[in-house]
């Protein structure tokens, strides 16, 4: 890998998402449901432009794997953070939701202190991927229902247990893989 600054173009995008969340807060408590979704829409364009423009301009770095899974767990659990405290989502389902991100996080900083190699070690997993999208689908849905008026509840109930059965299994994918890799270090 050729050493970059880390002030590379993909880099300040994935910035660029981490700051537009107190935007994001903001607009949700003042409830401007028009502002939320065009601050959400341009996070999610930084974050599809971060990992493109970080492969075509050949702009991969450390600094940019680590900080573009956080700017989408802190985007996705400040963003259910919100929809629980305005009632839209289940508050069992945000601590879910925050708890695994939590979970993964502190994980991954022990394995680093460890001495594993997370970043060569550990990739998202299918269900992981498969989970973040039934994440952003929810709140997309729960956003449509609210800033158009529309009864989408059953789709609203069918996507909070999805979303809860992916939470916990993708949670637990992860618990396993970072207990092995930990009892790899003591062998």
């Amino acid at each position: 890998m050729v050493k970059h600054s880390h002030w590379t173009i993909p880099n300040v995008l994935t910035m660029i998402r981490i700051l537009l969340t107190p935007a994001i807060v903001m607009a949700f408590v003042n409830h401007q449901l028009d502002r939320v979704w065009i601050i959400f829409g341009l996070a999610g364009l930084t974050d599809a432009l971060d990992g493109f423009l970080a492969r075509v301009l050949d702009q991969r770095s450390e600094l940019g794997a680590m900080l573009d899974p956080l700017a989408d767990k802190i985007l996705l659990d400040t963003s259910y953070i919100c929809l629980g405290l305005k009632g839209w989502v289940p508050a069992w389902l945000v601590v879910i939701v925050v708890s695994r991100d939590l979970l993964i996080v502190g994980g991954l900083t022990l394995l680093n202190f460890w001495g594993v190699d997370v970043r060569e070690k550990i990739h998202p997993s299918m269900i992981s991927k498969c989970n973040t999208a039934a994440q952003v689908f929810l709140v997309i849905t729960i956003l449509l229902a609210r800033t158009f008026v529309w009864n989408l509840q059953v789709l609203e109930m069918v996507l909070v247990v999805m979303v809860t059965v992916l939470t916990v299994i993708s949670g637990l994918h992860y618990l396993v893989k970072g207990v092995a890799f930990f009892s790899e270090g003591e062998g």
